[in-house]
């Protein structure tokens, strides 16, 4: 995959909390990741927009699933980053 190096201005703060969490893999990597992950919401918002405009309103019930599916596979992605930290301290 080819990449490109650009300039980017983050908060100091931010900046630290990033390197802290992102230290193994590197920043790059983990700017990578965040980026993705809100371009891939930008895109699901976009659909759901479409999808209102085409069907109406989401019900709160509908809502409240959607929710908690996203709670779900939050907790997924939390249980699988633990395991891959946790694997990675095995192979050390």
């Amino acid at each position: 995959m080819a990449t490109k190096k650009v300039t980017v201005t983050i908060p100091e703060d931010l900046l630290d909390e990033i390197r802290a969490e992102a230290a193994e893999r590197g920043l790059s990597a983990y700017v990578a990741e965040a980026l993705r992950f809100k371009r891939d919401r930008d895109r699901l918002r976009e659909l759901v927009d479409w999808l209102q405009e085409e069907h109406g309103p989401v019900t709160e019930d509908e809502r409240a699933a959607a929710c908690e599916e996203l709670e779900d596979l939050d907790a997924e992605h939390e249980r699988r980053r633990a395991a891959g930290k946790h694997n990675a301290g095995e192979a050390a």
